[in-house]
């Protein structure tokens, strides 16, 4: 089973720079995308009728704002939206997936660089976040928590850690989360298998970043101890152009 996350910056958006070809040529069993920035009276067809896909959306409401969706070529036995708490409802931020050995979740974590306000909201998310997936996990369920999670966890994860250190995105506080993540029982997949490997899925527009490869690693599969051992394989996509993100896989063998 092939998962992937993908932040495209804009489903129409990518949409025009060949998403539709891209899904038919790697055809993930299952797709989480990020930052979808549409409504949903602004879908198409050709975006939520996909050939051998079930399709869910969580959208933002604020118009081109955030949003999520999930493609599946199995139907899950159960689809949920959001943690339940408006404040981080209203973004369009989480869409949950039941099926029979494991929950999905793909996230779209928020962006904390703006300003002091939006880097606590950021910090109340992920302990919210990280709240339910325990009680998951209690539960009995394996999770699979895929998105972009705006952070870059080590040195090793992003071009230039030391004139960074006080930016959101980076700041202690943050990586301190995802060093919280692991505590709990959630494996990195990707440096799982690449401990050493400097890899980015995440390229500035404004620099040309993505020319100079001066990117950071901020998108993630993170998974439950439990079934880390079925990961097969986890790859970053870094050749998949049409956002400023690029795809991340996992190859899950259950």
């Amino acid at each position: 089973m092939d998962i992937f996350s993908w932040n495209v910056n804009g489903i129409r958006a990518a949409k025009r720079k060949g998403f539709l070809d891209w899904i038919e040529e790697e055809s993930p069993d299952i797709l989480a995308l990020q930052e979808i920035r549409i409504q949903e009276e602004q879908m198409t067809k050709k975006l939520t009728d996909i050939d051998n896909y079930y399709s869910y959306f969580n959208y933002g409401e604020r118009k081109g704002y955030s949003g999520v969706a999930l493609y599946s070529k199995i139907e899950p036995n159960k689809v949920e939206t959001g943690l339940g708490i408006d404040r981080f409802d209203q973004e369009g931020r989480v869409i949950r997936a039941f099926y029979d050995d494991f929950v999905f979740m793909g996230i779209y974590f928020p962006n904390g660089k703006r300003s002091k306000e939006r880097l606590n909201f950021k910090l109340d998310f992920y302990d919210e976040l990280l709240d339910q997936a325990m009680e998951l996990k209690k539960e009995g369920h394996s999770l699979i928590i895929s998105g972009d999670y705006n952070t870059a966890h080590n040195e090793i994860d992003l071009i230039n850690p030391e004139q960074n250190k006080n930016v959101s995105g980076f700041l202690p506080v943050e990586r301190k989360w995802l060093d919280s993540l692991i505590e709990h029982g959630f494996v990195d997949t990707f440096r799982c298998f690449n401990p050493d490997k400097e890899k980015y899925s995440w390229w500035s527009y404004r620099t040309r970043a993505r020319e100079r490869n001066a990117g950071w690693r901020i998108d993630y599969h993170f998974v439950t101890e439990d079934i880390i051992d079925n990961v097969k394989k986890a790859v970053i996509h870094d050749d998949v152009m049409g956002s400023d993100h690029c795809p991340i896989s996992i190859t899950l063998d259950l």
